[in-house]
């Protein structure tokens, strides 16, 4: 590596999937992901890029079923979202017939942490900051 030379951001993160129109819907209808853009790769994957409201990092959702099934391991990987407040998102949840996985788990400020299924089995932690808006 060249002295000095870094990367200067994270631009995205890849979850492959079988079903790329149920795994989009549940980013777009339960987290209220916005879709910025889709298009199909040079090999032939279906690609959908979505954000968080306020994130410049991007989700790139693959379906490219000539790599086989999506197998997802027990407590690989997951993303993690900031909610304002995880007992009204548990609320929003019960609406859409879904609840949290794991949680809520909640600390003396405030703060705490929850799970939720996303489809194809990855997991999606929501985190609450404390009453004096630092830590989760």
């Amino acid at each position: 590596m060249l002295v000095g030379m870094k990367v200067s951001k994270l631009l995205h993160t890849r979850y492959r999937v079988d079903d790329l129109a149920r795994t989009v819907k549940f980013y777009r209808e339960v987290l209220g992901l916005e879709e910025v853009r889709r298009h199909k790769s040079p090999r032939g994957s279906e690609l959908v890029f979505l954000k968080a409201p306020a994130s410049e990092e991007l989700i790139e959702i693959c379906s490219f079923p000539a790599s086989g099934p999506v197998q997802v391991q027990p407590d690989l990987t997951h993303l993690a979202f900031e909610v304002e407040d995880l007992a009204r998102f548990e609320e929003h949840l019960h609406a859409l017939g879904l609840k949290y996985s794991d949680g809520p788990h909640l600390k003396e400020d405030g703060s705490g942490f929850a799970f939720i299924d996303a489809p194809e089995g990855y997991e999606i932690e929501l985190m609450q900051r404390g009453r004096a808006g630092e830590g989760y």
